[in-house]
């Protein structure tokens, strides 16, 4: 039985609002020093780690004229390391999802087995896809930028519901909604950045990734819907809108 509430133990709950006056009474100081002692601690942090340094001379020297140049190749660089990142966790993402269907799946929405290893098969793609371009640009995909650590921190508790034994596919679906609508976001911003520094290659490609993932998204909201009841009609892969043919 739930027994979270504070109406579940009237007594109890009557005795915690019922405490000495002096410690209820709240003139603001507690929270003021609270802030204070956050706020040293903000001015005097360190930087949330490094976009590393090129691996190669060749890289090396690309990335020093682009710098010359004013193009600001770091946040690329950054970025294409944030994305390698949430790639690599969207792909066990969907293998413990696939891993919880294969025991909880019943025909209750249109979202089957076959799907979600397709959507996998695009998701550790594009994974390659940002590796080899880190290392177009003389960058070493093994590294770790602060956008790459940073979506690792944000993605954990996505990976803790999906894992959970607990939790229920619709329940597994909406962290899975939330992984897509941050993955599209993302490419978004990587196309913009690639664009912005004239690597037609790269748009090219993250244009292509990009509209997978935004199929990706609609699919998997809509099973999401149907998983708790909301039923628009079913959608499979083959009834999505195909996207052009990927670059070679």
């Amino acid at each position: 039985m739930n027994r979270t509430g504070i109406r579940m133990s009237p007594i109890d709950s009557k005795a915690m609002r019922e405490l000495e006056p002096s410690i209820t009474t709240d003139d603001g100081a507690g929270d003021i020093a609270l802030a204070e002692l956050r706020s040293d601690y903000i001015a005097n942090a360190d930087a949330l780690g490094s976009v590393p340094l090129p691996g190669t001379l060749t890289g090396a020297l690309t990335v020093g004229m682009s710098m010359l140049t004013g193009d600001r190749p770091q946040i690329l660089l950054d970025k294409l390391g944030e994305r390698l990142a949430f790639e690599r966790t969207g792909t066990r993402l969907y293998d413990a999802l696939i891993t919880k269907c294969e025991v909880m799946l019943t025909g209750d929405i249109s979202m089957t087995i076959d799907d979600l290893e397709q959507i996998r098969a695009d998701e550790a793609r594009h994974f390659l896809m940002v590796a080899d371009a880190i290392e177009s640009l003389g960058g070493d995909p093994t590294s770790q930028t602060p956008s790459a650590d940073l979506v690792g921190v944000e993605s954990m508790g996505l990976v803790q519901v999906l894992n959970d034994p607990r939790t229920t596919i619709a329940q597994s679906l909406h962290a899975i909604v939330t992984a897509e609508l941050s993955d599209k976001a993302g490419w978004e911003t990587l196309v913009a950045l690639a664009d912005e520094h004239g690597l037609a290659d790269m748009v090219e490609r993250f244009t292509y990734a990009l509209n997978e993932e935004r199929e990706h998204l609609a699919l998997t909201q809509t099973w999401y819907e149907e998983a708790i009841g909301l039923t628009y009609g079913d959608v499979e892969l083959d009834d999505m809108t195909p996207v052009s043919e990927p670059p070679p």
